[in-house]
């Protein structure tokens, strides 16, 4: 394993033990802030992994954002007589529908439409941020 290699591979160990901490201390409300943050880095991983031409790295990274939409769209509360959380719910089936078609035609507008999307709700999300 080259030095290069070995310095990433460190790097994803110190970062899944930080978000192990994070994880096991988060709110709800921090949990769902963490999905919309590792969804933005899958997002942004597999932008360039795309521009690289890297087919396998683009795979996985859209594999965990796609992912990381299921636990957010399972997250929704749509019991509560309210629009919306059918209207995420809707928008969360939209952003999986473009990300399979990112993954098919190697497609970065749809993915980076779907971090606009997502940048948009997570905007909301953290203006709601529980006292």
């Amino acid at each position: 394993m080259r030095r290069g290699q070995w310095c990433k591979v460190k790097t994803e160990l110190y970062r899944g033990i930080d978000i192990s901490a994070r994880v096991g201390s988060a709110t709800p409300y921090e949990l769902i802030s963490l999905l919309y943050e590792g969804l933005l880095t899958s997002l942004a991983d597999t932008r360039l992994a795309l521009d690289s031409g890297d087919l396998e790295a683009k795979s996985r990274c859209l594999t965990k954002a796609i992912s990381i939409v299921h636990a957010l769209r399972e997250s929704l509360n749509t019991d509560i007589e309210s629009e919306l959380p059918h209207n995420v719910l809707l928008l969360y089936n939209y952003m999986i529908d473009r990300l399979l078609l990112a993954s098919r035609e190697c497609d970065t507008a749809a993915v980076v439409e779907v971090s606009e999307l997502v940048l948009t709700i997570k905007s909301g999300w953290d203006r709601i941020r529980p006292e």
